[in-house]
C-alpha cells in the first residue's frame, strides 16, 4: 500500500480508513455537500463517495498535469485546480465541479492555489515572481493578482478563516516556517507559532474556533513527502498547540483544505513507509 486515505474524527479522537491505494494520491478536500472527498493523483482528479469509496475520475479536459493545490468553491460548483500542462509551470484554473473545460483564473505563472474566499468572490495562492514567493489574491471573475506579502523568507499555503476576516499562511519570514495570519488586505501581519517545529499549511476550522495545520520537525527544509510528521491544533488566537496524530506523510498529506463541512472531522493521506 502507497497511500491511504483517512478520516479523523474530533469528538473521539479516532482515525478510520476510507481508502487504499497503490498508487500515490494526495491532498484530499471535502465537497461542501459533505458526501464526497476530491484528491489528486498522477496528474489527475478523482471524487471519492464516502457512502462507496472508490477513484472515480473527474474530467479536466486539456489539464491533466494537476498538482496538489485544489479546491471547491464554497458553493459547490467550481473546483479550483493547479496544473501546468498549458502553461509548462503552474497555473490556477476554474473546473466545473461535475468536471469539463478548465477556465483560466491566472494569467501569470507559476501559481498554486489555497484558498477561496468564503463569499466566493477571490483565490487565494501562492506564486513565484521574481525569485521570491509570495501569497497572491486575485477575483474569481477575472482581474489583476495582488500581492499581499512583501518578499521577506517563503510564505505559502493561505487559507481564510470562515467568516473571511483573516487569512492563516505559513512563512519563513522570521527563519524557520511558522504560521502566520493577516488581514484579506495584507495588513495587520502576524506570527501565530514560534516553535521548534517547521509548521505547514494551516487550515481555519469551519466554526473558526481552531487550526489544523501540519508540523515538521526542527531544520526540515520545504516541505518534503515521506517523513515523520504531526498534524496539530491550535486556538485561532494563537497560544499553545496539541498534537492530533503522529504519522508518516508529510507532502500530499493536507495541502489544501480538508474539513468536513460540520468540523466534526478533517481527511488526510497517511504513506506506507519505503
Amino acid at each position: 500500500m502507497r497511500s491511504a486515505l483517512e478520516i479523523f474524527d474530533l469528538t473521539t479522537g479516532r482515525s478510520r480508513l476510507v481508502l487504499e491505494s497503490e498508487r500515490l494520491i494526495e491532498a484530499p478536500n471535502w465537497a461542501p455537500d459533505g458526501g464526497s472527498l476530491l484528491v489528486n493523483g498522477a496528474g489527475r482528479l478523482y471524487r471519492i463517495p464516502l457512502d462507496r469509496p472508490d477513484l472515480v475520475p473527474v474530467e479536466s479536459g486539456f489539464a491533466i498535469a494537476c498538482n496538489n493545490d485544489h479546491g471547491f468553491s464554497p458553493d459547490g460548483r467550481w473546483i479550483a485546480i493547479s496544473d501546468e500542462s498549458e502553461a509548462g509551470s503552474s497555473c490556477i484554473y476554474l473546473v466545473p465541479a461535475e468536471g469539463g473545460t478548465p477556465r483560466r483564473a491566472t494569467e501569470r505563472h507559476p501559481s498554486w492555489w489555497h484558498g477561496w474566499s468564503p463569499d466566493g468572490g477571490t483565490l487565494a495562492y501562492c506564486a513565484e515572481r521574481g525569485g521570491a514567493f509570495d501569497i497572491h489574491t486575485i477575483p474569481v471573475g477575472g482581474g489583476a493578482e495582488r500581492r499581499l506579502t512583501d518578499g521577506r523568507g517563503h510564505s505559502d499555503g493561505p487559507d481564510y478563516t470562515p467568516d473571511g476576516r483573516w487569512i492563516w499562511y505559513n512563512s519563513s519570514r522570521s527563519g524557520a516556517m511558522q504560521l502566520w495570519r493577516m488581514r484579506p488586505d495584507g495588513s495587520e501581519a502576524a506570527q501565530m507559532t514560534d516553535d521548534a517545529r517547521v509548521n505547514w499549511f494551516p487550515h481555519p476550522s469551519p466554526d473558526g474556533r481552531s487550526v489544523l495545520y501540519l508540523a515538521y520537525p526542527a531544520g526540515t527544509e520545504g516541505h518534503p513527502r515521506d517523513r515523520t510528521v504531526e498534524l496539530r491544533l491550535i486556538g485561532a488566537d494563537g497560544g499553545d498547540s496539541r498534537a492530533l496524530l503522529t504519522l508518516w506523510g508529510g507532502q500530499g498529506t493536507i495541502n489544501v483544505p480538508c474539513w468536513s463541512p460540520d468540523g466534526r472531522c478533517f481527511a488526510y493521506m497517511r504513506y506506507a513507509r519505503p
